[in-house]
């Protein structure tokens, strides 16, 4: 079982806290960001940054949803740690000043993958399936926070 792990990311025009703010409000915010690939979000506690516990299903592939129950922590400053109750899945968020008025954001996602063959494909096609996805999210971060 090798550790799988896709990340990416991107500078935004505006600032860090602005940035941070809008991904940490998981009752409000980050729902709009989502793309179509999640579904059944749901925030089950708290709301906004640590001590959030937020439900929802990431379809990967036409064949691989995800049923994802995250614990949110931030264990410094501009980071968000999403720790999946259901899988070894933990997904970091860091934000940090990228010059005046701009803001680079790095998401990075790990997790155990499958062994075998089934491990392979894994590791080879996910990590860049998986940025697409999280490109997109970026994206639409980046139109709501750049207003």
């Amino acid at each position: 079982m090798a550790q799988v792990e896709a990340t990416t990311e991107r500078v935004v025009a505006a600032d860090a806290e602005k940035v941070f703010d809008a991904l940490a409000d998981y009752s409000g915010t980050r729902r709009k960001l989502l793309p179509e690939h999640f579904s059944e979000y749901e925030v089950r506690e708290g709301g906004d940054g640590e001590g959030t516990l937020v439900h929802w299903k990431l379809q990967a592939t036409s064949k691989r949803v995800r049923d994802c129950l995250l614990e949110v922590t931030e264990p410094t400053d501009g980071q968000l740690v999403e720790k999946d109750r259901n899988s070894s899945m933990v997904t970091t968020w860091t934000v940090t000043p990228a010059g005046e008025g701009r803001s680079r954001v790095v998401v990075s996602t790990v997790w155990n993958g499958a062994g075998g063959i089934g491990g392979f494909f894994e590791k080879t096609f996910a990590p860049k399936g998986l940025g697409r996805i999280y490109d997109a999210l970026l994206a639409n971060l980046a139109t709501e926070v750049e207003k």
